[in-house]
């Protein structure tokens, strides 16, 4: 039977965030599809959501719910059939999905690493002693705070413009956002260097995107199976079994990092305190195959190997 393809007076709706990288992302996926299936760009339309996350920027999200606060809205219009896909950010998903939704489609992952972003300096280390550092990353601060105790880390929420912003103004001496957002948004002109993953591990599915469906659309399950890239599902099934297995989220300080050599999956992994003082790190390979059941048990070995209080962060 011949797939049930969009059309201008049935599009494809695709459901994003608002921001300039959010729309970048919604933009590749449907660019994608476009190509995959020889469609006009008329045949999708772009659903612009506003999330809790985006319109609560004054406070730390640790504070206000966590992850979720990104993909709450979202997901509830994908539910009631408001929009028939939504595009996310992987490293912004809770390893819990909805009922009735599915999470298995990814686009090719970008560069994984940490841009160090600053108007004087090249690097953490050329920071003066006691500068200001911005971040909203709760992983990110734990780790500059291990590695310099002596800097000030202060909250510094938005998208990649509003931080920006806040660094011209002043606030910070430097700030940190994703390689893969720079790049995605073709920030070439932007004062970032990449920051190697042995000196700052990523966030566990940085740089990938997500696209979640309804699990009954069969429609758009054979539509997005043709954009999915299978590297990147290796890797974040890795990746994402080691978070949820720790209940990992942004109120989490956690790192995870799987690379692939051919059939072998090589996994890094790091937990840490949120003040700094501690981190505890591991590292194992698999076959593919068993990529998730490594994730787990690199979790399990952490946990057994941190001290009775390194999670009381989490209450």
């Amino acid at each position: 039977m011949a797939l049930n393809l969009p059309t201008p007076t049935s599009p494809l709706r695709i459901g994003t965030r608002g921001s300039p990288l959010a729309l970048a992302q919604a933009y590749e996926t449907r660019a994608r599809l476009m190509a995959a299936f020889d469609l006009p760009e008329e045949v999708f339309e772009v659903v612009v959501i506003k999330t809790t996350g985006d319109a609560i920027l004054d406070r730390p999200l640790k504070e206000i719910g966590g992850k979720g606060l990104f993909t709450r809205e979202i997901e509830d219009d994908l539910l009631s059939g408001q929009i028939d896909i939504a595009v996310h950010s992987m490293k912004d998903m809770p390893v819990e999905q909805p009922a009735g939704l599915l999470l298995d489609t990814y686009l090719p992952r970008e560069d994984v690493r940490d841009a160090f972003v600053s108007l004087t300096v090249n690097s953490i280390s050329q920071l003066e002693q006691g500068a200001t550092v911005g971040t909203s990353s709760l992983r990110r601060r734990a780790q500059i705070l291990h590695r310099r105790p002596d800097l000030d880390v202060v909250e510094f929420r938005g998208n990649v413009q509003t931080r920006l912003k806040k660094l011209n103004a002043g606030v910070a001496s430097c700030t940190f956002l994703a390689m893969a957002g720079l790049n995605r948004l073709g920030l070439d002109a932007i004062p970032a260097t990449g920051i190697e993953t042995d000196d700052m591990l990523p966030a566990v599915a940085q740089g990938a995107i997500g696209i979640e469906r309804r699990g009954d659309d069969a429609r758009v399950a054979e539509m997005l199976s043709a954009i999915h890239d299978i590297p990147t599902g290796q890797r974040l099934a890795c990746e994402r079994a080691y978070l949820a297995q720790l209940e990992g989220s942004c109120e989490t300080p956690i790192a995870g990092l799987a690379e692939l050599d051919g059939g072998t999956v090589n996994f890094r992994a790091e937990i840490l305190r949120p003040d700094g003082t501690e981190a505890l790190s591991d590292a194992e390979s698999s076959t593919i195959e068993d990529a998730a059941e490594m994730g787990r048990a690199v979790a399990d070995r952490l946990t057994a190997r941190a001290p009775k209080d390194f999670f009381d962060w989490r209450s």
